[in-house]
């Protein structure tokens, strides 16, 4: 069953533990630039946003690929990047609408969260609870939809879309 990563903004507080444990744990240093989830802060309202793939059901990315790289894996359903088959384009950085794709600096290849083949180290490590794995049976999704709602009126109310 396809397994996805929610966060709760409201409870954020910005320490960035999720992006060291993911340097850590797959690239083996603690580096943010390396890491498949990223914080984004705005200091002046008070907010933090974990920024990671969101696993969509018709990725973008996948979609404007030219090499076909980007695949749904078989057993946790997330989209993954074949880094083999990777012409480092970077075209599916630019398609994501959430920024879930970033580029590796010292291999030069794309990273993103492939939640932990299914058991993200990030969620077990946040200090506050913000970030939480669900499945997507029937109320997984409805839990994901209620995310995705709060996220883009979140996001507006930061970004000064509404007030």
């Amino acid at each position: 069953m396809k397994r996805v990563l929610l966060v709760n903004w409201e409870k954020c507080i910005g320490c960035r533990t999720c992006e060291m444990i993911c340097s850590l744990l797959n690239e083996e240093r603690c580096n943010p630039t390396e890491a498949r989830i990223t914080v984004i802060k705005f200091e002046e309202k008070g907010a933090n946003f974990p920024v990671y793939c969101q696993n969509c059901e018709a990725p973008a990315c996948e979609a404007i690929c030219p090499a076909k790289a980007i695949y749904k894996d078989d057993i946790t359903e997330a989209v993954l990047v074949d880094v083999r088959r990777c012409i480092g384009c970077r075209m599916c950085i630019l398609a994501c609408p959430i920024g879930g794709l970033s580029f590796h600096p010292a291999r030069k290849e794309i990273i993103k969260c492939d939640l932990c083949k299914g058991d993200p180290a990030c969620v077990k490590y946040c200090p506050e609870g913000a970030l939480e794995v669900v499945s997507l049976d029937t109320i997984g999704v409805k839990r994901r939809r209620e995310n995705i709602r709060k996220f883009s009126s979140y996001l507006d109310m930061m970004t000064g879309g509404k007030e």
